[in-house]
């Protein structure tokens, strides 16, 4: 009898601990959004598979990697620092302005010329990602779009940097169903160019949403009437933007090198079954970069001591490793079922998934410790250790390519990230141990 009502206690207690643990409101709100991009996502890219095959499947993937390079080039990377310095500075009007003002310079320096590179070198853009003339228009559009995406990136620094994490969820939500349909369209209507466009013009639909859910928000943080273009934090937030070069833009023009060598080493439809499973893998990391953005980045800034820092990962970890652990092993168990699903005829994905979900996995662990960089500005450790993780992804793929195939790009992930994780520990280590020195 007493079992039986200490049973119901806890599970009585079970939604009030989920209710006072904000990682696992996050984690759940992020859920329910990412299921319901889940299932639109299988829909369009099954549709993508059957209509544009592998080849368009590889061209998607380079005009995406385009686009994550903008989002960092068109701010000159002042994403991290705007939500590190937002949640600082929340209920600091004055200084808040000045993090904004230095942010709206770096967004007017880096929009024009990203924008001009973009427009004077369309050719040489095009022959170089498509190896064709075909696409010229494409980067001549981009030009004219890169002040949204700018924009829009700033927009959402301030609401990662408030944690709002229910205006994010329903801008993420939003403005994804918006920009499928657009995609879907243009898909029926100009085949492959239309998917192109429609990827294109999404951060357009990103800034409306924004602005339609977090605009009042917004105002109340900035006041047009104090605002001046000024260049306080200069500094600080250049040490970001040295730190997005890394992490957002060498990141993806990696991967655009890697799927141009899978092109030329094998064939264009290997580098699709490549693009394929990576894009199986944003979809599921997504659930993990919400959390890392809203929840650990300004928590991480908040915490000075090693202890604190140890018990708050270890809290992280328990609380989201166990969720991706158990979905990323159902993934793996049903992975055929989900290439009938989502990518017929792409049998050529199976070995694949293996050593994707465990790269994954383990990249997972690092980042929850390597947002240590970002929180406190680590520029050096930062850069050393992505450095070491994109060089060693590179060699290791062109020296794995020859004796596995296209697997071996995924069995390169494994081991860049194994290695990753480990290089982090020491460097996180290693400024707590200054740290102790500095305040003995």
């Amino acid at each position: 009898m007493k079992d039986s009502k200490k049973a119901n206690t806890v599970i009585l207690k079970f939604p009030d601990f989920i209710r006072n643990n904000i990682v696992l409101k996050i984690t759940s709100l992020n859920a329910v959004v990412i299921s319901i991009r889940l299932i639109v996502s299988v829909i369009i890219q099954r549709l993508l598979a059957v209509t544009v095959g592998e080849a368009g499947i590889a061209s998607i993937g380079q005009i995406r990697n385009i686009l994550a390079m903008l989002s960092s080039t068109s701010t000159l990377g002042t994403f991290s620092g705007l939500v590190k310095y937002v949640s600082e500075f929340k209920n600091n009007r004055p200084e808040l302005t000045k993090v904004f003002s230095t942010a709206t310079v770096f967004l007017l320096l880096g929009a024009i010329i990203s924008a001009l590179v973009l427009f004077v070198g369309a050719d040489y853009f095009t022959n170089y990602v498509f190896k064709s003339n075909e696409f010229t228009y494409v980067f001549k559009v981009l030009a004219i779009i890169v002040p949204f995406i700018a924009l829009s990136r700033v927009i959402s620094g301030v609401v990662n940097g408030l944690s709002d994490y229910k205006k994010y969820a329903k801008i993420e939500l939003i403005s994804y169903l918006i920009a499928s349909v657009i995609l879907v369209v243009g898909l029926y209507s100009y085949n492959l160019q239309g998917v192109i466009i429609a990827i294109v013009i999404a951060p357009i639909i990103q800034l409306i949403t924004l602005v339609a859910i977090f605009g009042k928000t917004l105002t109340q943080y900035v006041k047009l009437k104090n605002f001046k273009l000024q260049l306080d934090y200069r500094k600080n937030l250049m040490a970001f933007t040295l730190m997005s070069f890394i992490s957002a833009f060498l990141i993806n023009y990696i991967e655009l090198e890697i799927r141009t060598l899978v092109t030329d080493e094998i064939n264009i439809n290997e580098a699709g079954y490549w693009t394929a499973i990576t894009f199986i893998s944003k979809n599921y990391m997504v659930f993990a970069t919400g959390l890392f953005t809203l929840y650990v980045l300004p928590r991480f800034a908040s915490i000075h001591g090693r202890l604190e820092f140890t018990r708050e990962v270890l809290t992280i970890y328990k609380t989201i490793l166990p969720i991706f652990f158990i979905g990323m092993l159902l993934v793996y168990l049903s992975r055929n079922y989900i290439i009938q699903l989502i990518y017929p005829n792409f049998t050529g994905m199976e070995p694949l998934f293996k050593w994707q979900l465990l790269g994954d996995f383990i990249r997972l662990c690092a980042l929850v410790l390597a947002y240590q960089f970002l929180a406190k500005k680590l520029v050096s450790s930062f850069v050393i250790t992505e450095l070491i993780s994109l060089v060693l992804f590179y060699v290791l793929t062109k020296l794995f390519l020859n004796n596995y195939g296209t697997e071996g790009v995924v069995i390169a992930h494994f081991v860049r990230y194994a290695v990753y994780l480990i290089v982090v520990i020491i460097f996180v280590h290693l400024y707590y141990r200054k740290q102790s020195k500095i305040n003995a």
